[in-house]
């Protein structure tokens, strides 16, 4: 990996993908589908989409909030009916935490308009710009969960 500091290409591109992330994912925020759910609620229920059930510390962790924090977003999903907590199989001290059927389908329009949203921006793009995108797609997964 190149020194990051040093090398002011890399600083400058380094500065140009932060810039450019931030502004995406906040444009991409506002492309939701259930405005009474907040982008920290929205993500632990991507989180359980993606991991499966987990225990709420397992899901504080991964989201990189505080244990009281996640009990309380859990305590707000589960409220909504987007999650349901079940008797932890090996430690009954502890809960699982797993999405439901509607979080489910709200998961998949959510995902849908954003893609929507995402394919009409990427129209705007010539076949190199697209090509380099289309490219850097799995760089710029692996990114987000270092």
């Amino acid at each position: 990996m190149p020194d990051l500091i040093h090398d002011g290409d890399s600083a400058a591109a380094v500065s140009s993908l932060r810039s450019a992330v931030m502004l995406l994912g906040r444009r991409l925020k506002h492309q939701r589908v259930d405005e009474s759910l907040s982008p920290t609620e929205m993500s632990v229920l991507g989180t359980l989409a993606r991991c499966g059930s987990a225990t709420p510390g397992e899901l504080a962790r991964k989201e990189h909030v505080q244990p009281p924090s996640m009990t309380r977003i859990v305590a707000l999903l589960e409220a909504k009916g987007l999650v349901r907590l079940e008797p932890h199989p090996d430690d009954r001290r502890q809960k699982m935490v797993s999405q439901t059927e509607q979080a489910e389908a709200m998961l998949e329009e959510s995902r849908s308009k954003r893609n929507a949203w995402l394919t009409t921006l990427a129209e705007g793009l010539d076949e190199e710009e697209w090509e380099t995108l289309r490219k850097a797609a799995p760089v710029l997964e692996k990114l987000a969960h270092l």
